[in-house]
């Protein structure tokens, strides 16, 4: 936690460098709402993080107790643990991405029409669920909690830098064993070549062992074959598990449904009219999600955003040495999730977002004099 505290300013200053970069060479790598969305969806993601922290620890710690041999901790033991973590991450990733059902826990990273570095921020609350349990192999074995998380951590942060354009191809030798910006751009399109490739985390070695390595060659269109369509963030959420349930209330069959739910998203029996494929698409006449709002609006949520940022970070660094569901977490995460739900509604020219922000502030007042 502590580590992901001192790392989000560095995160931000890496956005801003992004920007300049944007600025000096006059394109267009970012869109105001789409990277309110993004970091909406991160901030999500760490709030709740908070309440339930413990209980994803806990799977790990109690397979250890339980383990069938202790591994020492010695140089060789990190090696071990950064090739074992990276390796449960590839097939953690590429299961999101061929299961229908693990596909809503990972969707909204891929939801954003842009790619830039607060596309990497843009994160599923519910992931961390499923993907920890891939990761209990390397409890069973004997690697200790302290020494998997810091490499995790280590993972989750190499692949911040990944997500940009302002980085061509790098030295071939780097490109071969580690993922880099141009190898993550091929996952984030929905180029029909693109979709499914290019899972690891900080390595690319099991894309290439495993058959699922793609070379970014034309310019990815990024973005999913469903699109959002949206600016709301609590939405983005949900929108995939609403979506399947639709369908699946109309399936045909017990087997259609099961199919549904295990077999890759999108597949469809021939009654609903089959499988939902990708078309071919193009970066030149892709149209992207936009809705546009007044100078005034886009004030007001740039405002309240920064506020959010800076409430968010104060409230992680307050609640990492007392996490879990306590009633001050409770409020606090809610109110913040409130927040973000409430800015992507006025994004999106919604009324009621209006009258939502006269009673979030109001209940914001509420919240300072009961904490204080």
């Amino acid at each position: 936690m502590k580590i992901m505290l001192f790392a989000i300013p560095v995160f931000f200053l890496l956005i801003g460098l992004e920007l300049l970069i944007e600025r000096l060479k006059k394109t267009r790598l970012y869109r105001f709402n789409d990277a309110v969305t993004n970091i909406s969806c991160g901030v999500q993601q760490q709030v709740t993080g908070v309440l339930f922290k413990t209980v994803l620890i806990a799977g790990y710690l109690w397979v250890y107790e339980h383990r069938i041999w202790t591994i020492p901790d010695t140089w060789w033991t990190f090696v071990l643990v950064f090739i074992g973590v990276d390796f449960c991450y590839y097939w953690f990733h590429r299961s999101t991405h061929e299961v229908s059902f693990l596909w809503g826990t990972h969707i909204v990273h891929h939801q954003s029409e842009e790619y830039n570095l607060s596309v990497a921020l843009r994160q599923s609350a519910i992931q961390a669920f499923l993907g920890n349990v891939f990761y209990l192999p390397l409890a069973l074995l004997g690697f200790h909690p302290v020494t998997f998380l810091v490499m995790n951590t280590f993972q989750t942060l190499y692949q911040f830098w990944i997500h940009t354009r302002a980085v061509g191809k790098l030295h071939r030798v780097f490109e071969y064993v580690f993922n880099t910006p141009s190898h993550h751009r091929v996952h984030h399109g929905m180029n029909p070549a693109y979709i499914d490739k290019n899972h690891g985390g900080t390595l690319i070695i099991f894309d290439r062992w495993f058959g699922t390595f793609q070379e970014e060659k034309e310019e990815p269109v990024y973005g999913v074959t469903v699109p959002l369509n949206s600016w709301n963030p609590l939405w983005a959420q949900i929108d995939y598990y609403v979506w399947l349930a639709k369908h699946l209330w109309y399936a045909p069959s017990w087997p259609d449904r099961w199919n549904m739910l295990f077999r890759k998203p999108g597949w469809m029996p021939q009654a609903m009219g089959g499988p939902v494929t990708a078309q071919p698409v193009s970066a030149k006449t892709f149209h992207k999600y936009d809705l546009a709002v007044s100078p005034a609006i886009n004030r007001y949520v740039l405002v309240n955003f920064v506020l959010l940022i800076g409430a968010t970070f104060l409230f992680l660094q307050t609640a990492g040495s007392n996490p879990g569901f306590n009633t001050s977490n409770l409020a606090l995460t809610g109110w913040i999730i409130w927040t973000t739900a409430s800015l992507g509604g006025l994004l999106e020219n919604k009324r009621w977002a209006r009258w939502s922000e006269v009673l979030r502030w109001l209940t914001a007042a509420g919240l300072w004099f009961w904490l204080s």
